[in-house]
């Protein structure tokens, strides 16, 4: 069955690991984290965002996820990602979801605790886990767009309060990743990961890991993060793989066919990112 992240971030925390969180849309994409994930004996967390959830439907990616979590021993989590609001969250809780992230970054400090905490108490009554951010990641996540000056450091004085008032099990922290294809080569702030990891106990989240380096995702993980999230490098080797194959074979009509080196090339990057995470055999 789906478990809520709980145990298996606290495992990643004490064990010096990351549990990676994968962004899926479909059934393909969920197929071959989860078959992958189990082949490597990693735990997994497979994450949708409020569009992946307009495209495919609440209950389509609930149900599906709730299969590969039977068809498995290893721990899967399916987790609502960047969601905005109350209604939402509470759709997918009363569905069984058990790991849900609500982002209230954009607005001010009490504010965004108002808000965290008021799906906290919620979702905990539902046995389900709560991730937040303190902080702004710039770039594109869904249809949500953050201008690089709009984005800010999360501040580890406020980051303690933030978390004990909010009563969250996870935080998000922007230490300089960003969502989508970095611009330039990111530039990270491991003293600041460094000083919040001092003063909060909770798990702490990468978001934006995709293009950051596989040497400064690893000493994020060495100082502290325990989960890490992926989404645009698993997107292109999948859709790099379906238009080759269409171009070359013009004929094909066959979604069985065509999806088969789509899938194979996600899993690839699949494998590399659970590598990288260090989560492989940990289950």
């Amino acid at each position: 069955m789906l478990v809520n992240t709980k145990e298996m971030l606290i495992k990643a925390q004490k064990e010096g690991y990351a549990v990676p969180a994968f962004n899926i849309h479909n059934l393909e994409t969920i197929q071959v984290i989860v078959e992958t994930a189990n082949q490597l004996r990693s735990p997994v967390i497979l994450a949708a965002t409020p569009g992946t959830f307009s495209y495919a439907g609440r209950d389509y990616i609930q149900a599906i996820a709730e299969v590969a979590a039977k068809r498995y021993d290893t721990p899967i989590a399916l987790h609502l990602d960047h969601h905005e609001t109350l209604e939402e969250i509470k759709a997918s809780l009363e569905l069984g979801t058990k790991s849900v992230m609500i982002d209230a970054s954009h607005h001010p400090f009490e504010e965004n605790i108002k808000r965290v905490k008021e799906v906290a108490d919620l979702a905990h009554t539902y046995g389900a886990t709560v991730e937040a951010e303190l902080g702004r990641l710039g770039g594109q996540e869904d249809d949500l767009v953050v201008d690089e000056a709009d984005s800010f450091y999360t501040d580890p004085a406020s980051a303690r309060e933030f978390v004990e008032r909010t009563g969250i099990d996870s935080l998000a922290v922007a230490i300089g990743t960003a969502h989508g294809l970095y611009k330039s080569e990111p530039k990270l702030d491991f003293d600041r990961l460094a000083k919040v990891r001092e003063v909060v106990d909770v798990p702490l989240v990468l978001h934006g890991a995709s293009g950051i380096p596989f040497e400064d995702v690893r000493r994020c993980i060495d100082l502290g993060a325990c989960k890490v999230n992926i989404a645009t490098e698993l997107k292109i080797p999948f859709s790099d793989a379906l238009r080759k194959f269409l171009v070359e074979n013009p004929d094909a009509s066959d979604p069985r066919k065509y999806m088969e080196p789509a899938k194979k090339a996600m899993k690839e990057a699949v494998i590399e990112k659970i590598t990288m995470c260090k989560s492989d055999g940990t289950y």
